[in-house]
């Protein structure tokens, strides 16, 4: 089992910045990759990014990339989602979920372990 607990939620302004962090515990040591997942009242839970354990290969969402970068510090077990020019449509819960089977990517379904998610506000 892996737990993830996200942090660093919160209200920010239009062309602010935010930091979330991903807190994993447990048997770490199955995670293939992690991702950042996010869902707006009303949408589906759509994919943000994803962190590969082994290459260290970053991956985005087209339209979130040069805003949005994740990164991790293997020594304190955390993933992190640096969220920059946030806009009010980045409103949102957000979610870091964990792989623990190599075929992961964007999809909700190829992720195992699930944070309990963490609001993110922008206003105008």
């Amino acid at each position: 089992q892996v737990q993830l607990v996200e942090s660093g939620g919160g209200l920010a302004q239009a062309g602010g910045s935010l930091r979330l962090s991903c807190v994993t515990s447990g048997r770490t040591s199955s995670i293939y990759g992690l991702g950042w997942f996010r869902q707006a009242p009303g949408k589906e839970r759509e994919w943000v990014a994803a962190i590969d354990y082994t290459s260290e290969e970053t991956y985005y969402e087209d339209f979130l990339k040069g805003r949005f970068t994740i990164s991790r510090d293997n020594a304190k077990n955390t993933a992190y989602l640096q969220m920059n020019s946030l806009k009010p449509e980045d409103t949102a819960v957000y979610y870091c979920a964990a792989a623990d089977t190599p075929n992961y990517y964007s999809g909700v379904e190829e992720y195992k372990y699930w944070g309990q998610g963490t609001q993110v506000t922008v206003s105008s």
